[in-house]
């Protein structure tokens, strides 16, 4: 393949947003043995709010009103759950493992865009479905004896990001993706802040560091993603966000000791080709009006 200059700047932004990922998770993971997750949270949406604030003080403010408050506040609720969800298991689990559960969330996403949003179910998104759920049984090996609780709360993590996705689709027919994205960080500052009444532990100047990077990475990870997807077809940026797995593997090994499992691999790769030939398929189905119109 021969790439054009929009395809080089959007693997650089993929390669951004695969640092920041790795940065918050381990971020998150010198965090979580004394801090709740519910904490980090909060200071991270925090953070986000006061970020936003000034772009939309020069963008103007019309573009924060919304005709689905409660489209925001469902799809928030369900967000912050699967952060929760994901911060314990980043405490409990390899950061390996992590990511690769973490990429069901599209067939959950696509799953439940045909319950609730009407989709069709097609051979692509069966191929998915099908390589998927074998893929977690690869990972998660359960005839060789009991699966962990962090592999559960990760799965739960996966069908909130599925959910969350679904909601923020039928969200995009009416809003900008910076409202989406403003609403999300204002009503989890919201969700966090009182959740922490009960679960506040104080926040030393050894965690302002990781704090900072949980807030900002996170910021720059959905931006590079965004910007990289706004410049190359989705089939051509997921399988280059696929390779946030062997750089979470290779933090895991060098900071904490973490063996790679080829199992989890293995499991990975499935999913994957789960997805890409879904993404793939869809694709070709696509109408060159429709194919980029949520870029």
């Amino acid at each position: 393949m021969r790439f054009s200059t929009p395809h080089l700047k959007a693997i650089a932004w993929v390669f951004v947003a695969i640092v920041s990922f790795t940065v918050v998770a381990i971020a998150v993971r010198e965090l979580s043995d004394h801090m709740h997750a519910v904490e980090i949270l909060f200071i991270r949406s925090a953070v986000g709010v006061l970020v936003l604030l000034p772009v939309f003080a020069v963008r103007g403010w019309r573009e924060l009103r919304t005709p689905s408050p409660a489209g925001h506040l469902l799809r928030n609720g369900i967000h912050f759950a699967g952060q929760v969800f994901w911060i314990w298991g980043i405490a409990l689990l390899p950061l390996a493992t992590v990511s690769a559960i973490e990429f069901t969330t599209p067939i959950w996403a696509a799953f439940l865009a045909v319950l609730a949003l009407g989709e069709r179910m097609n051979r692509g998104r069966w191929v998915a479905l099908g390589l998927g759920f074998l893929g977690i049984l690869v990972i998660l090996q359960p005839g060789a004896g009991v699966v962990s609780a962090g592999a559960l709360i990760m799965l739960a993590c996966a069908f909130c990001f599925g959910a969350t996705a679904a909601v923020t689709k039928w969200l995009t027919v009416r809003e900008s993706a910076l409202a989406i994205l403003f609403y999300m960080v204002l009503m989890q500052t919201v969700l966090g802040g009182v959740a922490s009444i009960f679960l506040w532990s104080p926040v030393g100047a050894a965690d302002v560091l990781p704090l900072l990077a949980v807030a900002l990475a996170g910021l720059s990870a959905h931006y590079g993603l965004t910007r990289a997807l706004a410049l190359a077809d989705a089939t051509f940026v997921m399988p280059l966000e696929f390779l946030r797995l062997p750089f979470m593997a290779v933090a895991g090994f060098l900071l904490y000791a973490e063996p790679f499992d080829p199992a989890v691999i293995l499991g990975a790769v499935l999913i994957f080709s789960g997805n890409y030939y879904s993404l793939r398929r869809e694709g070709r189905e696509a109408t060159p009006a429709t194919a980029g119109q949520n870029r």
